[in-house]
């Protein structure tokens, strides 16, 4: 963790962490944290020749429930859960085709971190099995800005980190020839590329993370899998997806247990990842270079 220069702005800073970590050891408190993600996606490319612009309209309408979610955080010192909020569906918009599935099944469920022992748990259902992903918590090399910004009643300052890119990230998949500075990015395939578009989808290595955190709430903890900076951490900007806290309630008349999820077959992040690909490559060889093209059409 690395400071730039300006170093009144980060004496002012640490002063606001001083007096808010002292206020805060004082108690034994709860918050809840209200985010909204939005993930942008260029569709101008998708499905090539074979697609007409009203398809391509029809599928962003259809995707806007994945690449829009809601999503709130409660923490403590130590722990917190992560979680979305639930919605109905509006008619016809769910299921919609073998691509809609797969992307559905890389959605995320429950997340428990844990960091005081540096532990993420996370539920996960793919295809109809449970699985509870289990791994240390990866820490961002955060390069801890100057800058300084408001969000809502908080201050917060500036913070950026290289992040590498889970291979079924679907939030920063793009399709190979895409755009000139996208072309500058090394990437891998998640699949052969040969046989359809869900094989076809690049993701990139790596990634810029720029995060501003409030040291007024001087807890070591974000959304998401984000954590690691001396304040909550308010919005997250990590390829194409924006996360923004919306609304923030600290020590709620009624407090909510953290607990950790326990159901399903435990399993590293690798190792399910592995479970993926091979499902995906058996799907490849079911479908072959039929699914994915011609009717419809992948998760956070």
């Amino acid at each position: 963790m690395t400071f730039t220069s300006n170093p009144l702005k980060v004496i002012s800073a640490l002063f606001v962490i001083l007096i808010s970590t002292s206020t805060f050891a004082q108690q034994d408190f709860q918050g809840k944290a209200y985010y909204q993600t939005k993930t942008s996606m260029d569709m101008s490319d998708f499905g090539g020749r074979q697609m007409s612009e009203q398809q391509k309209k029809q599928i962003q309408e259809r995707m806007k429930g994945f690449l829009e979610k809601k999503y709130t955080l409660t923490f403590t010192q130590t722990e917190s859960m992560y979680k979305e909020e639930d919605k109905l569906e509006a008619p016809g918009t769910g299921g919609g085709g073998r691509g809609f599935g797969m992307m559905s099944s890389f959605s995320g469920g429950d997340q428990y971190k844990n960091i005081k022992d540096k532990q993420i748990l996370e539920d996960q259902e793919f295809f109809g099995k449970q699985f509870l992903v289990k791994d240390s918590l990866s820490n961002l090399d955060w390069e801890m800005g100057t800058e300084t910004r408001q969000i809502g009643q908080y201050m917060c300052f500036k913070a950026t980190a290289v992040k590498k890119v889970d291979e079924f990230d679907w939030t920063n998949m793009r399709r190979p020839g895409g755009r000139e500075d996208e072309k500058k990015t090394d990437s891998t395939a998640t699949a052969d590329k040969s046989k359809d578009s869900i094989a076809e989808i690049e993701i990139p290595k790596e990634i810029i993370v720029t995060a501003w955190y409030t040291p007024q709430i001087p807890v070591n903890n974000g959304p998401g899998e984000y954590w690691g900076l001396p304040g909550l951490i308010l919005e997250v900007s990590a390829g194409k997806t924006v996360i923004l806290c919306t609304k923030i309630v600290l020590n709620p008349a009624e407090k909510e247990e953290i607990k950790k999820p326990s159901k399903g077959k435990e399993v590293t992040r690798a190792e399910y990842n592995k479970i993926v690909k091979e499902k995906m490559e058996e799907m490849s060889e079911m479908y072959g270079g039929r699914g994915g093209r011609g009717g419809g059409g992948r998760g956070n």
